[in-house]
């Protein structure tokens, strides 16, 4: 009988938690997926294959051993798009055989194949051989993630103009890039590609761009990687894109001219929930794809039918889709479950990398909550001396009524590892003290915790300390 419990739609982060989590419940579960193999984006042209490529490039570059050995440095002295593809393909087979043997373990049925929602309670399958199958279910969770924004004015070829998922494809490496949008992939990239010393140029039409994180941050970032080479224009709205024998040339509304080799458009992504027909089950999307749900218990408007990951829009994380995904799983087989943590990281694989977990300063301002700042520079610390880190900074907000603290920002080496040790004490309503009374490895750069601790704690009043 093809009847479930819980019929997941996608096998991506959020997908692949709900299914696993009720598989370990002992309940019958199908997942969906419409790929050739399961991972969804996150695996094939996402998450995986984004900072595959970035830990390879900065491998094969020696980009972290430049200011021992100069510029001109290289790992590698010619790095080709097979180089990095090599890495790619060998990190990408072992995710999706992991994922294949992870749900083999918890009984988890996975069929491949365009789903679509029938009615509110059954689905129809199209596989590849256009079989259709129907599927009923108890509960359904859309886990489809998102698919990139691409605009009818400009001229995606897959070759010299592609979007986030086909630059993973890179047959060689451009001399000169465009890269269309600020967000959080397109800087990833732009960044990356630079420490190729690929020269390229980030075009956003907004004047500011990352705005969720602390400007402080934002601007140490535009130093460090203008310092690079990159080419930011901010402002700039792009009117005409077109190929010509070279390559690509970009037309701005401020009546500048762009030419590249190569164009990589990033602004943006949309629901993918086109083609699952959720007419049927009275489910509506914004004008992005995306699913409004519950936040708590991730339900559409149709109890019976929750959504997750990128689908339902911010924070658009593999981490958080995880959750998201175990949560909803729980919440929909009515088994009771540890909420998620009210502080989550929010990590940018750029060159350098940033990432940041509770408030900023100027959400802290706009709520007016009294705080002080403390700035901790790896280049202050041992660990970065030994590593020839020449910036990066940690900057840590304390409460100054209840020296708690509010929020960390990181910009620098490791620092997507770094925020965890802040995540930390903020979920455990941590003090300033902490850093102070508590010893770190030496040399380290989580030191600059403890740097940016006693910046801040001393210009705080003292408790209970004689001055």
């Amino acid at each position: 009988m093809n009847h479930y419990d819980l019929i997941v739609i996608g096998s991506g982060p959020s997908g692949r938690a709900a299914a696993i989590q009720a598989g370990k419940l002992k309940r019958k579960v199908l997942v969906v997926e419409r790929g050739g193999q399961v991972g969804g984006v996150s695996v094939h042209s996402g998450t995986i294959p984004s900072k595959t490529l970035r830990e390879t490039i900065m491998n094969l570059s020696g980009y972290r051993e430049r200011s021992f050995y100069g510029r001109s440095y290289r790992a590698k002295d010619v790095i080709k798009a097979d180089d990095l593809r090599r890495r790619l393909v060998k990190t990408l087979n072992y995710e999706v055989d992991n994922l294949d043997h992870m749900f083999s373990r918890n009984h988890v049925e996975v069929i491949h194949g365009e789903a679509a929602f029938t009615s509110k309670s059954s689905i129809q399958v199209i596989g590849d051989d256009q079989e259709r199958m129907t599927f009923t279910a108890d509960r359904f969770l859309v886990a489809t993630g998102t698919r990139p924004f691409r605009p009818e004015y400009i001229p995606f070829n897959g070759k010299t103009v592609l979007d986030s998922d086909e630059i993973i494809e890179l047959k060689a490496l451009p001399r000169s890039l465009i890269v269309i949008g600020a967000g959080v992939i397109g800087v990833e990239y732009a960044t990356m590609m630079q420490a190729l010393d690929v020269q390229v140029t980030l075009i956003e039409p907004r004047d500011t761009f990352l705005d969720f994180v602390d400007s402080t941050l934002i601007q140490e970032f535009t130093h460090e990687i203008r310092d690079t080479g990159l080419d930011i224009r901010l402002g700039s709205e792009v009117t005409k894109v077109t190929e010509n024998g070279n390559g690509v040339c970009v037309e701005m509304g401020n009546g500048r001219r762009c030419n590249a080799e190569m164009l990589l458009f990033a602004a943006g992504r949309m629901g993918a929930t086109d083609k699952l027909n959720l007419q049927a089950c009275e489910i509506e999307t914004d004008h992005r794809g995306r699913i409004k749900v519950d936040t708590e218990t991730h339900q559409s408007n149709q109890p019976h039918i929750y959504a997750a990951g990128d689908v339902i829009g911010f924070p658009s994380l593999a981490s958080t889709s995880l959750s998201q995904g175990r949560i909803a799983a729980c919440h929909a087989l009515g088994v009771k479950t540890l909420p998620n943590s009210p502080w989550f990281p929010y990590g940018i694989y750029s060159v350098p990398e940033i990432s940041t977990c509770g408030m900023s300063e100027e959400e802290l301002q706009e709520r007016g909550i009294p705080y002080e700042v403390g700035i901790g520079k790896f280049r202050e610390t041992a660990r970065g001396n030994i590593m020839g880190i020449e910036s990066g900074l940690l900057k840590m907000l304390v409460s100054i009524k209840t020296r708690r603290i509010l929020g960390v920002q990181i910009m620098g080496e490791g620092a997507t590892e770094l925020i965890h040790i802040g995540q930390a004490v903020m979920n455990l309503k941590g003090t300033v003290e902490y850093f102070i009374e508590n010893t770190f490895n030496y040399p380290t750069l989580a030191e600059a915790y403890k740097v940016a601790g006693f910046d801040a704690w001393q210009r705080m009043p003292k408790l209970g300390i004689e001055e």
